[in-house]
């Protein structure tokens, strides 16, 4: 019989490419997805990837009731990967409430639930924004928790202790924290990709809509940062060897590879590419030029950071695979596919 995973935020961006790995490596999939910056319509491209439509709710994991009715008619859901959370940085500094209430009430709900209906563990998607600026780089999982520059980073940050005091606690579980660097991409098969409501919040939507003439320019955020180019450095990881961790990561929980009950991994290449090198790589890798300008720095974002991956590869077993320009590739057939879509 087919383990059965629980995945929120399942019709997003990470969630749907995870969603993917874990029906091909044969779990059972259910997403609980509220739909504010996804749309129902990925479940077809789940299902033209995989051959399987995941069961599907629509509900907001801030609702108590909601989120158990989905473990009630769910039973044996053996394990939790926990998507469901708002995600911009520059979004967060503008609206914080909503980011506090979205992420943590979300958890706080999952975790609650958790040992009633028996679930065994919790991978949970967190990110770089808990180390703040680094004091070097690359940057392991030893290195300081700092005071985080944005709400989205403090509910990264809040969400990692409330986790990490529940299993101290006693609580019946075991976690994995992923700490994500920077994914983008799309799969190759162009059936599912970034796709966000609206105006996009994070870089490769906004380039690739820019270069395909939906969006007029991409600002580029500073251009005086102490980086050789002066733009900010990021780890750019692929969505899908982003998405195959998680499902590493959920068969270590569950076969009790570890004695550990709760354990942290930094998620990236352990390369670091400059927001101009990363348009620079899109341009070659596509032959497409992108109309971009220099704009004045943004609040919140950190100069520079990249990840020391060497626990994920070595403990887990994982690691980052698909070149940047392969992803950029990606990324292009995928916006590509989404303006065929708009003209038929």
């Amino acid at each position: 019989m087919k383990k059965r995973i629980l995945v929120t935020g399942g019709t997003g961006y990470i969630g749907s490419h995870t969603t993917v790995e874990l029906q091909n490596a044969g779990y059972d999939v259910v997403i609980i997805d509220n739909l504010s910056n996804s749309h129902e319509g990925v479940l077809d491209g789940i299902e033209g990837i995989t051959g399987i439509r995941p069961k599907f709710y629509k509900g907001d994991c801030t609702d108590y009731k909601t989120l158990e009715k989905v473990f009630e008619e769910n039973p044996g859901i053996e394990g939790i990967i926990n998507f469901a959370a708002s995600k911009a940085v520059g979004e967060s500094i503008e609206k914080p409430l909503l980011y506090y209430r979205n992420n943590l009430v979300t958890l706080i709900n999952l975790l609650d639930l958790m040992p009633k209906y028996g679930v065994k563990g919790i991978v949970f998607s967190s990110s770089c924004t808990v180390y703040g600026e680094p004091d070097v780089n690359p940057i392991d999982e030893t290195a300081p928790v700092k005071q985080a520059t944005s709400p989205y980073g403090a509910t990264k940050q809040m969400s990692e202790e409330i986790i990490t005091d529940f299993v101290r606690s006693g609580a019946p579980i075991k976690s994995i924290l992923l700490r994500y660097f920077n994914p983008v991409g799309a799969h190759p098969t162009a059936l599912i990709g970034e796709l966000p409501n609206g105006v996009p919040q994070n870089l490769i939507p906004y380039l690739t809509q820019t270069a395909a003439g939906i969006r007029e320019k991409l600002t580029v955020f500073g251009d005086d940062y102490p980086t050789p180019d002066g733009s900010c450095i990021r780890d750019f990881i692929d969505v899908v060897d982003l998405a195959k961790a998680h499902v590493v990561a959920m068969e270590r929980m569950l076969e009790n590879k570890s004695e550990e009950k709760l354990e942290i991994f930094n998620l990236g290449t352990g390369n670091g590419l400059s927001v101009l090198q990363l348009i620079d790589a899109f341009q070659r890798a596509t032959g497409v030029k992108v109309n971009y300008i220099i704009g004045p720095r943004r609040e919140g974002d950190i100069e520079k950071i990249w990840a020391d991956p060497k626990k994920a590869n070595t403990v887990l077993g994982w690691k980052a695979q698909v070149p940047i320009e392969e992803t950029m590739r990606n990324a292009w057939k995928w916006q590509v596919s989404l303006t065929e879509k708009k003209e038929k």
